[in-house]
């Protein structure tokens, strides 16, 4: 997959994609370049200003695109209900579900609506509960994916069983390097469930290296009015290591739409510690490949949601 750019998408006429967090960043990019390529795409995110700005912007770059917006909370689990009742309505098959949405390092620990810390409840648990409850309009579709954004930080995570919402010893980055293994070891266990049972489905995951976007500054500033350490490293870093936004999204881009990807991977930049570059195959630590630890985060992540795999027999 040598300098894979968004010029090599095969069309996505006829194919249905469903995108959380697309209101900036990595996630606008893949939506634009998705309904570029002809893609009916569903934008799911919190903030409906700018939902409806980003709408604006993708038909100005492409007039024909078929776009739509739904509000999305993925710290609110009756949120994600009512998300997905909605986009199921909508869309009875869908094509290409891409877990995209995050946020990174808050300082201070915060809970969602359901009692989880933000980080791994943003992260992990809501996109847990939307693929669930969306599981059966992705098994409709012909050659479905599921695409779940990861990060390098997941070298760095371990899953914390003993205080698994940090309400006893919460550290920032501990917390999100956690919160992004676990989507990582979801995306390998669902493709291991999905080749078990024999589904039309391949899930992967995706991460964008070090790409400039909103993430570096959003989650350090949550509750506090300046930058902290780490928005001010990565600021130095930028110049040396980073690419852009669009740079960012071809990982995802290639797994949700190359005839070449393949499931149970992650795919990355290819570049320096992938920081940057076109997308490859990414490097997985072995912990995420943990097959006991992966299936155990996945029967608590049923048992914190209250959801499991209902599909037809037949899918």
């Amino acid at each position: 997959m040598p300098d894979w750019t968004t010029k090599d998408i095969p069309s996505q006429i006829g194919r249905v994609a469903v995108i959380t967090g697309a209101t900036s960043g990595i996630g606008y990019e893949a939506a634009k370049a998705l309904a570029g390529a002809g893609a009916r795409v569903i934008i799911a995110s919190r903030n409906e200003r700018k939902g409806a700005e980003v709408l604006a912007d993708i038909r100005a770059a492409t007039p024909d695109a078929d776009v739509a917006f739904e509000p999305l909370d993925l710290a609110s689990l009756v949120s994600v209900a009512r998300a997905a009742t909605r986009i199921a309505a909508s869309a009875p098959r869908i094509d290409l579900l891409i877990n995209n949405a995050g946020v990174m390092a808050i300082p201070d620990r915060h809970e969602t609506e359901d009692g989880f810390e933000m980080q791994m409840g943003a992260n992990y648990i809501g996109h847990f509960a939307l693929t669930m409850r969306l599981l059966r309009n992705v098994l409709a579709a012909g050659n479905p994916r599921v695409v779940t954004v990861s990060s390098l930080a997941h070298r760095s995570g371990k899953i914390n069983f003993d205080d698994l919402q940090w309400e006893t010893s919460y550290s920032a980055w501990r917390a999100y390097c956690q919160s992004k293994l676990a989507t990582l070891m979801f995306s390998l266990e669902l493709d291991r469930i999905a080749r078990a049972e024999g589904w039309n489905l391949t899930s992967m995951a995706a991460h964008p290296g070090y790409a400039i976007t909103g993430l570096q500054s959003t989650g350090p500033r949550m509750g506090r009015d300046g930058a902290g350490w780490l928005e001010l490293v990565s600021k130095a870093m930028e110049p040396f290591f980073s690419h852009s936004a669009a740079g960012g999204a071809l990982p995802t881009l290639f797994a949700a739409t190359s005839p070449d990807a393949e499931g149970g991977v992650m795919y990355g930049p290819d570049g320096f510690y992938e920081l940057k570059g076109p997308p490859m195959h990414a490097k997985i630590v072995p912990y995420a490949r943990n097959k006991a630890i992966g299936r155990r985060l996945w029967e608590v992540s049923e048992q914190l949601t209250g959801l499991k795999i209902s599909v037809p027999a037949t899918a």
